[in-house]
């Protein structure tokens, strides 16, 4: 970590080993317990393990549990730590909804997870639409939210993209361009997805979204592929298009927000947007990252987690 981030200009991390770790489907290596939890929006799946200071983890529109698991080779599991990882609803292993997803689900599954398994509070850290529903919970369930970390966030910038998908043509091309494209393939965009993997050609397709997509371990791609959920993408651009974010103006929970600088989901202008909704809000900038912060870099990731907790 090189210093710490008390002014206003954004703090830029250096960054060292690009994406050192797989993707991997195995619950044992962290001692994790997989229990389905019944909510009001459906069962969810969920691997936790006990322990002191729980840290419940959210995933975004293309991952599951099983997308944290670099952020946790680098952190030795969080140590003795509890953890909580959610498959929301559609993602992973739960089953898909019966009604389009909304920030409000998001939400009430946290609440009813943390319920069934005796938690008060969590701290929090989202990546993607798994930091927006995190800011979401922080502003409904404020006393299940200790803090926040927000990874590779989409946020303001996506919400405004959402509303104004013409003009975000400019400012956020490959979110509205991906948008724009699952509209038209519709259910048939997973099943193309698919093929362009077995065509050999899935970088040239994954390339905007990581800064060094022929580095990956085929892991990742491979998560990537099976996890993307094109109509819960739709539903969740929905959802972020209706949002208010200046309801994020009431959480007082410590929050830290850190991205990649070659993020093409979210911008660095998003951090100063959240400076001006959250003032006491920690942000970093990660050089050499796209959006996948806590795959392609885990280590800085950490490491400024780590401290902006301290």
């Amino acid at each position: 970590m090189d210093g710490t981030d008390t002014a206003p200009v954004r703090q830029t991390v250096a960054t060292r080993a690009y994406a050192p770790w797989p993707v991997m489907d195995d619950a044992g290596r962290w001692s994790l317990t997989v229990t389905t939890v019944a909510t009001a929006v459906g069962p969810v799946v969920v691997h936790h393990r006990a322990g002191p200071d729980p840290v419940l983890l959210l995933h975004g529109v293309a991952g599951s549990w099983t997308t944290w698991t670099p952020f946790l080779a680098a952190t030795d599991g969080l140590g003795a730590r509890g953890l909580v990882l959610v498959d929301l609803p559609g993602w992973g292993s739960s089953p898909a909804p019966g009604t389009p997803f909304t920030v409000d689900d998001g939400a009430r599954v946290l609440v009813a997870v943390l319920d069934a398994l005796g938690l008060p509070s969590v701290d929090v850290v989202g990546h993607s639409m798994g930091a927006f529903v995190g800011l979401h919970l922080a502003v409904v369930a404020p006393r299940r939210v200790r803090s926040l970390g927000l990874v590779s966030g989409t946020t303001t910038a996506t919400a405004r993209a959402a509303r104004h998908p013409w003009r975000a043509l400019r400012t956020l091309p490959a979110f509205t361009l991906l948008r724009a494209g699952l509209l038209v393939t519709g259910s048939a965009a997973h099943g193309l997805l698919r093929g362009i993997a077995r065509t050999g050609l899935l970088p040239l397709v994954a390339a905007p979204v990581f800064a060094h997509v022929r580095r990956l371990d085929r892991s990742v791609l491979a998560a990537f592929v099976d996890e993307f959920r094109p109509a819960l993408f739709t539903a969740a651009a929905r959802a972020a298009a209706g949002y208010d974010v200046d309801r994020w103006r009431s959480v007082r929970c410590p929050v830290a927000a850190v991205l990649g600088r070659d993020d093409v989901f979210a911008r660095t202008s998003d951090l100063d947007d959240l400076r001006r909704l959250l003032p006491g809000v920690r942000s970093a900038v990660l050089d050499d990252c796209g959006h996948f912060a806590h795959v392609e870099r885990p280590v800085a990731v950490a490491a400024f987690l780590t401290a902006t907790a301290d």
